[in-house]
């Protein structure tokens, strides 16, 4: 899926196409004042301050009528530079737009836009008509607060998208369309694999299929790292407030983080696992011989997200990374970060999730260290991934406080991209917690760490699946694997009792429908469930021993013996198809 922002012509097409909905709402809400409108990702949206009305969604097609009727009507878009004095006369009454002048430079220069009977305060650049603007959508409007801070007063904010063809905007709702039913939320309810409850907003509840699920992957996870040779740890979820104070956090994040008190003394739920992790590495002396030495956590923390944030899995307030702290000698660095990369290009493949790369770089203001450090450490990760053969885009300052990180985005079946993977490189806390092993020479040396996730989270890595494979997982993934379907219970029964021990002794996660409803029923319910694999038992098969199965999606019916399933199922498992 493209990424508008990072497309000239669709940045400058969107952008002005926010202009475009400004002035129909001026049209229709002549009162209306407004803050930004910038694009995004995915199109553009307009923060706007509509007094006592409150738009909802069958609000927007008006809008829309009186955007198209503009963009029809073909206005040139002109710039003007004014100076700061004009633009606070012109602007008197909005007081956003004041607000926004008043915050530029004062050697910035001052410029607007205008279109017929609409002049937005903006840096532009624009479309020379809003004519070009003509193939847009609105898609849904929500609540956001001035200056995205909640003691402020709330606007509405309404977002849209804006094409050059209709035909890419038509392909792009039907994605949308299509991305509605994939839903994980939807999903996961209908097939039963998690729960939200009032009691606990953002927090998640695993029901039993969803647990299967969740296990299959963990177990995925811990046989992938035995192979690229991690140990594994669990360290506690809540730690006293000094280890939160020295390693960081406390005063870089704390406002994410929930915090307790035990015997007078303040602790704090984990918001990362890395302190926990430092604490295991000087629990005893390390030799370079060693090195790298790999430590993975499943670790379960707990962030402090705003209630109007919560998606999901998406978005939650605990949840598990899927955590490893490597130490090792800064001669190392390129090596294994380039073996990391190949591990993770592993474990993506077998999900058919194709990735790009960011470099993330040193955070403008939150950040500890000494910059020299700083920019030696983005150098290495930067040439450690040219050296594994990929291209990597920079992310200007959205590193982690405490060091620069490569960020991995997949990109789903959709075509939608989702940050899930990092490789962090940390010469700071080390630092701060005084880390040590012992070199060639017998000396104590400083180790350099290595932060990493490949799935993120494993709440929000499932969620990625639901909506990647539309719930319907490949076989080693699914929690219910064969569904067995006796034609008619008062002859088949018992026959297809035997072939679900059979398969059950096999390992094999199965189950048994023997309800009294049709046959064309049962099998539609076992579809609709996203099932691999359908076995219809009737009179042939009773005779023969034999089992008749169809594969989810297909109409195809194939007919074998118990073995040669048997032997079909332990294949496609063990290739995790």
């Amino acid at each position: 899926m493209i990424n508008i922002k990072e497309d000239e012509r669709l940045s400058m097409l969107n952008h002005s196409c926010a202009h475009l909905l400004a002035q129909a709402v001026k049209h229709l809400y002549p009162d209306a004042k407004f803050w930004v409108g910038p694009v995004i990702t995915d199109g553009f949206y307009y923060d706007i301050d509509l007094g006592e009305v409150t738009l909802t969604e069958e609000d927007l097609p008006k809008i829309e009528k009186e955007m198209k009727k503009l963009a029809k009507d073909g206005k040139r878009i002109y710039r003007e530079e004014i100076s700061r004095e004009e633009a606070l006369e012109k602007f008197k009454n909005d007081p956003y737009k004041i607000d926004l002048i008043n915050n530029m430079p004062l050697d910035e220069v001052i410029s607007c836009y205008t279109q017929g009977d609409f002049t937005d305060l903006c840096r532009g650049p624009h479309v020379d008509s809003v004519k070009e603007c003509k193939n847009f959508k609105l898609l849904k409007v929500s609540g956001a607060y001035f200056k995205g801070d909640s003691n402020n007063k709330m606007l509405q904010r309404i977002y849209g998208i804006c094409f050059d063809k209709k035909e890419d905007l038509d392909d792009y709702l039907n994605m949308l369309e299509e991305a509605k039913k994939r839903d994980h939320r939807k999903l996961g309810k209908e097939l039963g694999l998690f729960m939200f409850s009032e009691y606990g907003p953002g927090f998640p509840f695993w029901l039993p299929k969803g647990m299967i699920l969740r296990k299959t992957l963990e177990d995925f996870w811990y046989k992938e790292h035995a192979k690229e040779g991690y140990k594994f740890i669990q360290t506690p979820i809540m730690l006293n407030k000094d280890l939160w104070v020295r390693s960081g956090h406390w005063d870089n994040y704390h406002e994410n983080m929930y915090t307790s008190k035990i015997d007078d003394k303040e602790f704090a739920i984990k918001p990362m696992n890395c302190p926990g992790g430092i604490l295991v590495y000087k629990n005893e002396l390390h030799s370079y011989k060693e090195f790298p030495l790999r430590i993975g956590e499943l670790g379960l923390v707990h962030r402090h997200e705003a209630s109007g944030a919560l998606n999901g899995l998406f978005r939650v307030r605990n949840f598990t990374q899927d955590d490893a702290h490597i130490f090792l000698t800064k001669e190392q660095i390129e090596d294994e970060i380039i073996r990391l990369i190949n591990f993770i290009d592993r474990v993506y493949s077998i999900f058919g999730l194709p990735y790009d790369i960011e470099l993330s770089t040193r955070p403008e203001k939150k950040y500890i260290g000494d910059i020299e450090i700083w920019d030696y450490a983005e150098k290495a990760l930067k040439e450690a991934c040219e050296k594994a053969g990929h291209k990597i885009r920079i992310n200007p300052g959205d590193g982690a406080f405490y060091g620069p990180k490569l960020d991995f985005h997949v990109t789903d079946s959709l075509g939608r991209v989702w940050q899930c993977g990092t490789i962090q490189l940390d010469f700071n806390l080390p630092e701060r917690f005084e880390l040590e092993f012992i070199n060639h020479d017998g000396n104590k040396e400083r180790p350099v760490m290595l932060h990493r996730v490949i799935f993120g989270s494993i709440e929000r890595f499932i969620g990625i699946l639901i909506e990647h494979y539309a719930g319907a997982f490949p076989t080693w993934l699914a929690p219910v694997q064969i569904n067995i379907i006796p034609v008619n219970n008062e002859y088949h029964l018992e026959y297809a009792r035997g072939v679900y021990d059979l398969l059950s002794k096999n390992n094999f996660r199965v189950q048994l429908d023997d309800s009294d409803e049709k046959l064309s029923y049962r099998m539609r319910e076992s579809s609709i469930n996203k099932i691999p694999y359908t076995l219809i038992l009737g009179d042939k098969e009773k005779d023969d021993n034999l089992i008749s199965y169809r594969k989810l999606g297909s109409k195809e019916t194939y007919t074998m013996s118990k073995d040669e399933f048997v032997s079909l199922l332990e294949d496609t498992i063990k290739d995790l198809k």
